[in-house]
């Protein structure tokens, strides 16, 4: 390793005067960690919320209220869980849906494990890998991201309906009942919801059914506080409730999807949702100083990458060298761009290759990583390539995390994959249907709407799932739920997470400060490193000077976060989102 110990002591004096000019909260640190921790802690500048008896955070005020009344009821996480999702369709339009996909990580507590529950979209099974380039070789954008073509099938109602059989204990129509009533009956829009309809009008009055639906019958726009009612959405809703999840892959709901496929192009049909099926699967694993990780795995990238960055950080003091320290940054941002690297030659679907988990997450290899970072210069991506595994070898979605009193948890993290999907709902269905045809690799040589490289392994395939950054995660300590976090961004929703556990896990922050702290971001290529505002700019200066390309950033991701220190629940929600809650359960339902 490129490293002087003198080095590091000489930094360490600059990065503790960095950490107390621009992020004093470090200093506060064992505290949340160790043993239970104060409710407010006056050396913290952000403060969570707190609960007796459980916790929900989510994107989404009334979806979280939603969740909180499942858990003081008697109910579950799965249960508050199943409930959350539904709501988030009626009440985040944007990226809540009933036609899309993703990922959780459920923890079961009487059982002592954690299962990663694949609800991923899946190519139609008349989709083919040259299906968006046109007679000139070019790349039809328009029906690659905003048709009805550009839908894979949906998994959502088929994954919650997968964790409540399996896990939960309440009934499915009594979960499906607050959504329900909020599409009927209608709900107070908000001033983020009135705001972002207003941005996305372009692209939503060009399905005159969405436009009927976001908009009033000539075309103006719904002003805060006016109420929005989505009587399609409740209809689909009755009938889930009265019908049950199947009538969405095999009854009248499917039909007319089908039906609606068929009139515009669409390429989903009644096998493809007859013969959709969720995966439950083992989560990527590792640890952390003295923490387990357990994290989502393939076909999602990003609990591998979060665990190979883990992994290669444990090489270097990050603690002594300070958050927001030029050093912290520098190494941070290198291990970033070998994750990235990597991700782009081995991730696929697992069910169609195998996948070198257990060679990406070894820590011979994040030391062998390490040793090639030089803490005096930036490496260029162009001198970066994927690593060879040989000697090892042995962008618009939401995020929710609930913790109940028993110990069982929920991480979500589904998606439409652009903000409101494709921009098309079929007639009489009220809910967006998905893009993520876009999270397919067109050409390996060819980024993905987010800038992402790709393998040739996630290239179009009937019935292949894409590769997602999605990265629900759950750490524990002793086996038990310590924190869970989850968040969406696109690409850069694995360099949030990572950077919310380094805050938590090795900087000692409280998880509000963790989350308000500004954040960077690497994908390998483009060769930059986006910043946002917030950090010194003397620790700017020095990573310039290292070589590294920075451009500011906007706000990145969206963090929904429980901590749970042995007798108190804490949440936070990312400030970054406007409209998101978490809310403590200050009382418990009847858990027999």
């Amino acid at each position: 390793m490129i490293i002087q110990s003198a080095h590091y002591r000489i930094k360490f004096v600059v990065s503790i005067a960095l950490v107390l000019s621009v992020w004093p909260s470090t200093g506060q640190s064992q505290v949340t960690i160790g043993q239970s921790s104060p409710i407010n802690e006056y050396s913290a500048i952000q403060h969570p919320v707190v609960g007796r008896k459980g916790m929900v955070s989510s994107q989404n005020a009334a979806a979280t209220r939603v969740g909180v009344r499942i858990l003081e009821s008697g109910g579950n996480a799965i249960d508050a869980a199943v409930a959350v999702g539904l709501t988030l369709a009626v009440t985040l339009p944007r990226a809540g849906n009933l036609g899309g996909g993703g990922f959780m990580l459920v923890h079961i507590a009487d059982e002592q494990r954690t299962v990663a529950i694949d609800f991923r979209e899946t190519a139609p099974g008349l989709a083919s890998s040259d299906m968006f380039f046109g007679a000139d070789g070019e790349v039809d954008n328009t029906e690659y991201r905003s048709t009805h073509k550009s839908s894979a099938v949906p998994g959502t109602i088929a994954g919650l309906d997968y964790i409540l059989r399996k896990y939960g204990t309440m009934e499915w129509a009594d979960l499906v009942e607050p959504a329900l009533g909020l599409a009927r009956e209608g709900f107070s829009v908000t001033e983020d919801l009135a705001s972002n309809l207003r941005v996305s009008k372009s692209k939503l009055m060009r399905n005159p059914v969405t436009a009927s639906i976001f908009y009033k019958a000539d075309g103006q726009e719904y002003q805060v506080g006016e109420i929005l009612r989505q009587p399609q959405l409740a209809w689909t809703l009755d009938q889930l409730r009265t019908h049950g999840p199947e009538t969405f892959y095999q009854g009248e709901i499917a039909s007319m999807l089908v039906e609606g496929m068929k009139k515009h192009n669409g390429l989903i049909t009644m096998e493809d949702l007859k013969n959709y099926s969720v995966i439950e699967r083992e989560p990527v694993r590792g640890t952390f100083r003295n923490f387990e990780i357990a994290a989502m795995s393939a076909p999602s990238s990003g609990g591998m990458a979060i665990v190979q960055m883990l992994n290669i950080l444990e090489n270097f003091p990050i603690r002594e060298l300070g958050y927001g320290s030029a050093d912290a940054m520098h190494i941070m941002t290198e291990s970033m761009k070998l994750a990235y690297a990597d991700r782009s030659k081995y991730l696929g679907d697992p069910d169609y290759l195998d996948l070198p988990v257990e060679e990406l997450t070894s820590k011979l290899y994040a030391k062998h990583l390490a040793e090639g970072i030089s803490m005096e210069n930036a490496r260029s991506s162009d001198d970066i390539l994927p690593g060879d595994l040989a000697p090892y070898e042995s962008p618009e979605t939401t995020n929710y995390s609930i913790l109940d009193e028993q110990g069982n948890a929920v991480v979500n993290t589904y998606t439409l994959m652009a903000s409101y999907g494709s921009g098309v709902v079929v007639e009489g269905l009220g809910f967006l249907m998905n893009n993520n045809m876009g999270n397919f690799t067109l050409r390996p040589d060819m980024p993905d709407p987010f800038g992402l490289m790709g393998s040739a392994d996630n290239q179009i395939m009937p019935g292949r799932r894409p590769v997602s950054s999605m990265t629900p995660l759950v750490v524990l300590r002793d086996g038990v739920p310590f924190l869970l976090t989850g968040s969406p961004g696109g690409s850069k929703i694995i360099t949030t997470n990572l950077q919310l556990l380094v805050n938590v896990l090795e900087h000692g922050m409280n998880i509000a400060d963790a989350t308000a702290a500004p954040r960077i971001h690497h994908q390998w290529y483009p060769d930059r490193l986006e910043v946002e505002s917030g950090f010194s700019p003397d620790a700017l200066r020095i990573l310039t000077g290292r070589g590294h390309n920075l451009r500011l950033s906007a706000g990145m991701g969206s963090l929904q976060t429980v901590l749970f220190d042995g007798e108190i629940y804490y949440g936070y929600s990312d400030p970054r989102r406007p409209g998101a809650m978490s809310l403590g359960v200050q009382y418990g339902g009847n858990w027999q």
